[in-house]
C-alpha cells in the first residue's frame, strides 16, 4: 500500500508569522516536523506542501520535498490535494506542520487501522481531557464517537452534554480530537470538491464537512496531546521539551 504523509506549511500566522521556520534548538520547525514523520515505518514518502517560496527552499535545503501550492486554499485539506496532485497513492496522512514533537508510532497506528479494514473513509485521532479548563475551552475540539469508533460528531462545545448531576462524575467521556488524518485518495478528492457544509461553517471545523458527506472516520485513541507551536511561548515550551529528550537520549 502506497502511503504518502503530507505537511501543510502556510506562512502566514496570526501570532506567529513564518513559524514553519522559527528555530528549535537550531534547527527550523518544519524540519523537525518532517524528521519526525520520515521516522514512521508506514510512510512511503513525506512531502512539505507550502505558498512561500522561503519554506521550498528551506525544505529542499536539509534534503526534504516540498511542493509550491496556491496561496488560496481555504483549508490545509485543499492544498494536500493539490499537493499529492496525481501522484500513486492509497492513503495520504495530513500532519500538523506545528506539532514538532509528533510521535511517529501514532502515524503508524492510525495507517495501521485504515489498513484493517477497507470500509474507513478516513481516521483521525484523540485523546482524553483532564483538565476542566480544556473541556471548556471553545480552541480545543471535541470529539465523539459510536460503535467500532466511528465518529459521530465534533464540536468547539462540550460534548457531550451531562443532564443529570449525579452523573457527573462519569469519567472517559471527553476526548480532545488531535488535528492527525488519513484519507482514501478517491475521498480526498471527494471531499475537497464539496462546498463546505452548515456545520462546518458554523463551527469552523473541516472534518464536519466529510461527516455531512457521509464518510465513515475512525477515531483511534492515544494518551499524548501533542504540542503545537503558536506563540512565541510555545516556542520556548517545545524547545525545552526538546533539551530534555535530547538529554534523555
Amino acid at each position: 500500500m502506497q502511503v504518502i504523509g503530507v505537511i501543510p506549511a502556510r506562512w502566514a500566522s496570526t501570532r506567529l508569522p513564518g513559524k514553519s521556520l522559527v528555530s528549535l534548538c537550531g534547527k527550523p520547525m518544519i524540519q523537525r516536523v518532517v524528521e519526525r514523520a520520515q521516522s514512521a515505518r508506514s510512510l512511503s514518502e513525506v512531502i512539505v506542501a507550502t505558498d512561500d517560496a522561503r519554506i521550498v527552499e528551506v525544505v529542499r535545503g536539509f534534503g526534504g520535498e516540498a511542493v509550491m501550492t496556491r496561496a488560496d486554499h481555504p483549508s490545509g485539506t485543499d492544498r494536500i490535494a493539490e499537493a499529492i496532485g496525481k501522484r500513486a497513492a492509497d492513503l495520504v496522512v495530513n500532519i500538523q506542520g506545528d506539532e514538532p514533537l509528533l510521535d511517529p508510532a501514532l502515524i503508524d497506528r492510525l495507517v495501521a487501522r485504515m489498513r484493517e479494514d477497507a470500509d474507513w473513509d478516513m481516521g483521525t485521532a484523540a485523546a482524553p481531557i483532564a483538565d476542566e479548563a480544556d473541556r471548556l475551552s471553545p480552541s480545543v475540539v471535541k470529539v465523539v464517537w459510536g460503535a467500532c469508533h466511528q465518529a459521530l460528531y465534533f464540536s468547539r462545545s462540550v460534548i457531550p452534554f451531562i443532564r443529570d448531576a449525579s452523573d457527573a462524575g462519569m469519567s472517559g467521556l471527553y476526548w480532545r480530537h488531535l488535528g492527525l488524518y488519513a484519507y482514501r485518495v478517491g475521498f480526498l478528492h471527494r471531499l475537497v470538491a464539496a462546498p463546505p457544509c452548515a456545520l462546518e461553517l458554523a463551527e469552523k471545523l473541516e472534518q464536519l464537512r466529510a461527516l455531512h458527506l457521509g464518510g465513515r472516520m475512525v477515531v483511534i485513541e492515544t494518551e499524548e496531546t501533542g504540542i503545537g507551536v503558536d506563540t512565541p511561548a510555545d516556542v520556548v515550551r517545545v524547545e525545552n521539551m526538546i533539551r530534555e529528550i535530547e538529554r534523555n537520549g
